[in-house]
């Protein structure tokens, strides 16, 4: 079993804490079945012509980061996870503190790989104080992962603090009320109708932002927001499009709580 990295510096007042659907991801991109279709679909190769081309570090997106505990466990274990290290990492966040601390969460687990000599961790980059994916060039993205806001509400948060473009290390977080941190959390778990609204501003961009070769995302959702309807959207792209569900934290009254869904490109 991979280590779970320490979150033990969050500040959970402006920043969403690990709970269920964080493990839930970490348990999937863990398994055996997704190390193994990762290792396949990024499988590390030297070109054999002069006109195949080398297989280029894959850059793993994590929209959302929060804690930074989803992508610190990606990029800290990513020999384990993909079967090569040369992997890059990069997170996006509307919440600064979120941002300040996944930064943070990130350089923890890989300098605890390597004191306990774990092979092969990759090499983070930055997370951006950024609306979902906006910051990013078309057909960048080679693995996508996304934890919404998937709690329905009457409607979605302004973005009121967002500083777009920011990175972590020209972030300033300051002070901010009671009410203002409120908000912060608010962005992290109300998805609007059928707490979907968040989710499906995401996936209006994931056909572009996505490699044309080897794009893969990993989305998670709650029973109420109609995952079979997600699923049948996806499949509506055209027949270079796959998803399937490929966890589940278990059932309640015949519905899957939690489920997460894979998105590739053939």
């Amino acid at each position: 079993m991979l280590p779970t990295p320490s979150t033990s510096h969050v500040d959970t007042d402006r920043i969403y804490e690990p709970a269920e659907d964080s493990y839930l991801l970490l348990d999937t991109l863990s398994s055996a079945a997704e190390t193994q279709f990762l290792t396949q679909r990024f499988a590390k190769h030297e070109p054999t012509g002069p006109h195949h081309e080398p297989n280029y570090s894959p850059l793993v997106l994590e929209v959302g980061t929060g804690s930074g505990v989803v992508l610190a466990f990606v990029t800290a274990h990513a020999h384990a996870i993909f079967g090569r290290a040369d992997v890059t990492a990069l997170g996006t966040d509307v919440n600064s503190f979120a941002c300040k601390a996944t930064g943070q969460t990130v350089a923890q687990a890989c300098q605890a790989g390597l004191a306990n000599d774990f092979n092969g961790s990759g090499l983070m980059l930055a997370t951006i104080n950024a609306d979902l994916t906006s910051p990013l060039r078309d057909g960048m993205v080679d693995l996508l992962i996304f934890n919404p806001p998937y709690v329905p509400s009457p409607g979605v948060p302004e973005l009121q603090y967002l500083k777009p473009g920011t990175t972590t290390s020209n972030t300033e977080c300051t002070s901010r009320t009671f009410e203002e941190d409120s908000h912060l959390l608010q962005l992290s778990y109300d998805g609007g109708v059928d707490g979907i609204e968040v989710t499906n501003r995401l996936l209006d961009r994931l056909p572009n932002v996505l490699n044309l070769a080897r794009g893969t995302a990993y989305i998670l959702l709650c029973s109420q927001n109609k995952p079979e309807e997600v699923m049948q959207r996806i499949r509506g792209w055209g027949d270079e499009w796959s998803v399937c569900t490929v966890s589940h934290s278990g059932k309640k009254a015949g519905w899957e709580k939690l489920q997460i869904i894979r998105i590739w490109r053939h």
